[in-house]
C-alpha cells in the first residue's frame, strides 16, 4: 500500500493523539525534541513536525507496536506513513 501525504498525515495525527495520551512517553518526546506542549499542539497541522513524531515513535519497536495495536494498524504503517511525509524519503545511515 502506498501512502499519500494526506493518508500519512492521518496516521501521524493518530500517533500524536496516542502520544499525547501517554503520560510516561509524552515527556520523553518533549525532552528529546525540545518542544513544549504548545509546540506539540501547534505541530498538529505541520507535516514536518508530524514526521518528527513518527521518527520518535519508530525509535523503539515497543512504541511502534503499542501505537499500532491501539490504533488497529499493521506495524509497517508507521514507516510507510513516515516515508510519505516531508523528509521521510531521505534516509542517512552514515
Amino acid at each position: 500500500m502506498s501512502f499519500t501525504q494526506e493518508s500519512a498525515e492521518t496516521v501521524s495525527l493518530q500517533a500524536m493523539a496516542w502520544l499525547a495520551g501517554n503520560d510516561e512517553l509524552l515527556p520523553v518526546f518533549l525532552g528529546a525534541s525540545g518542544a513544549s506542549e504548545a509546540d506539540f499542539r501547534n505541530g498538529l497541522g505541520d507535516p514536518v513536525f508530524q514526521g518528527a513524531v513518527l521518527d520518535f515513535v519508530m525509535m523503539d519497536d515497543a512504541w511502534v507496536m503499542a501505537f499500532c495495536e491501539s490504533a488497529g494498524l499493521d506495524y509497517t504503517v508507521v514507516a510507510q506513513a513516515r516515508a510519505a511525509l516531508p523528509g521521510g524519503g531521505e534516509w542517512h545511515w552514515t
